[in-house]
């Protein structure tokens, strides 16, 4: 009689984790059919269902949910014992959310890192706004996540305190009367709301000519002199440089740039991540 092996129980972590057969089969590198045979199989042994089927997806039964557990910790020590035996690191495959404008500062040196180190590990990055790795994290599409947030919460480690400021053009100086041109991020990014709760504040005018998804699209618009905008002041082009006092126009308090887990247990894999973006981060700071 075949007994339970680490086979079936990734195929389940996989399936369990997406909330479909689909999305379990892209995860283990599989077919959707091959997959479902698995679960099929695992259930056969087990004598009960572990999922139950909808229209959208696989949600888990009672002896799914108690399996999980068990199965994740398996897992991950079989994946522990397997890298000290071998001595070539951990495998897996790990999703990673980067914003975008760090690509080019702190990623080289993460990947780098962590390619020398699990050599085996296939390794999955997002480079995009980060506004919305809540909600990919929330999802499964993503194992952990850097982005900003207003207050650190559970799951999260602070990577640095981000200073904000209203910035101007070099080259173009924001006249000293009338209305303010802005550039803000758009509604799904906090420092929009932030730099609104400023703005009101200001005893000028202001008028919003420009929104954008990303820092790159702020200070573009910046640099051209049709706006000011709210940015990370630690780190300008030579371009843009921190505005004069503009009666009424406070800089918000510091954003916190963090590293956020997903709501599932962390793989060795995913801690081995964690400890490296942290590493790579702190030795960065500003």
């Amino acid at each position: 009689m075949r007994q339970l092996d680490s086979d079936l129980l990734r195929s389940f972590l996989a399936v369990a984790d997406a909330g479909s057969m689909t999305g379990g089969a892209q995860q283990v590198h599989r077919s959707q059919s091959a997959v479902s045979l698995q679960i099929g199989q695992l259930e056969e042994l087990l004598g009960t269902p572990v999922f139950l089927r909808h229209g959208r997806g696989v949600h888990l039964t009672e002896a799914g949910e108690t399996l999980l557990t068990a199965a994740r910790q398996v897992v991950q020590i079989l994946d522990r014992t397997r890298a000290e035996i071998g001595g070539k690191g951990l495998a897996g495959r790990l999703r990673l959310g980067i914003p975008e404008e760090h690509g080019t500062g702190h990623l080289p040196t993460i990947i780098g890192r962590f390619a020398r180190r699990h050599p085996e590990a296939e390794v999955m990055v997002r480079s995009a706004n980060s506004s919305a790795f809540p909600a990919a994290l929330a999802s499964g599409q993503l194992d952990m996540a850097i982005h900003d947030v207003e207050t650190v919460t559970e799951r999260m480690t602070l990577l640095r305190d981000v200073p904000l400021g209203w910035v101007g053009s070099r080259s173009h100086p924001l006249p000293p009367v009338g209305t303010v041109p802005v550039a803000l991020f758009d509604s799904a990014c906090w420092w929009r709301a932030a730099a609104v709760r400023s703005l009101e504040k200001c005893e000028r005018d202001y008028r919003v000519v420009l929104t954008s998804e990303s820092s790159g699209g702020i200070a573009a618009a910046i640099e051209a002199g049709i706006a000011i905008g709210l940015l990370d002041c630690s780190n300008l082009p030579k371009a843009l440089v921190p505005l004069a006092p503009i009666a009424g126009l406070a800089a918000p308090s510091p954003s916190k740039l963090v590293l956020e887990m997903a709501a599932v247990p962390s793989s060795p894999l995913a801690k081995a991540m964690a400890e490296t973006v942290i590493r790579s981060y702190r030795e960065k700071a500003p």
